[in-house]
């Protein structure tokens, strides 16, 4: 009776390991394309709301899911804090402190941290040329996630089911 209970313990902890590894392949391109929807708002508030920069990442972070919309908000706390804190600075500290619950890759943190490099130090026009240059780079970053999702989430269910049988198997 024990056995078969420590049996099905590992198959269910296998499973869920596996699954939980899948979800991590399907959360990437759908938090990518949430980012590019942040940017995209971003981009109108900016061009066409002549938003100043907190204001617009503050409005952008409210139609925004987490972890993404903490993004906004910190940089832009960042903006209005006491520490005196340019854009880019503000910018690249929430990204790094958001980064970890995300399911994206440093290939996109690095597109991200670029854009804030540029945001909020250069005039309206350069902006906007930045913003639309991020959204291509991450619509190539979402395309390749979308790839790796195809490729990889089955793989990781049934492997960690796969994987827990065998461990019951060697134990029997």
């Amino acid at each position: 009776m024990l056995k078969l209970l420590g049996a099905l313990l590992i198959l269910f902890a296998g499973t869920m390991l596996g699954f939980q590894q899948a979800a991590r392949f399907a959360a990437r391109p759908r938090q990518l394309r949430h980012t590019a929807h942040a940017l995209q708002r971003l981009e109108t508030e900016i061009g066409y709301g002549h938003t100043p920069l907190p204001e617009a990442l503050n409005r952008t972070a409210a139609f925004v899911p987490a972890p993404l919309n903490r993004m906004l908000m910190l940089a832009a706390e960042g903006l209005a804090s006491d520490e005196g804190l340019s854009f880019p600075e503000s910018w690249e500290r929430a990204v790094r402190e958001v980064w970890g619950a995300t399911a994206m890759r440093a290939s996109e943190q690095a597109v991200l941290i670029r854009l804030g490099s540029t945001l909020g130090i250069s005039d309206r026009e350069d902006q906007l040329k930045h913003l639309k240059l991020a959204l291509i780079q991450l619509k190539a970053e979402e395309d390749s996630a979308r790839e790796d999702q195809a490729r990889y989430e089955t793989m990781w269910k049934s492997l960690g089911v796969l994987i827990a049988v065998l461990l019951v198997i060697l134990m029997v």
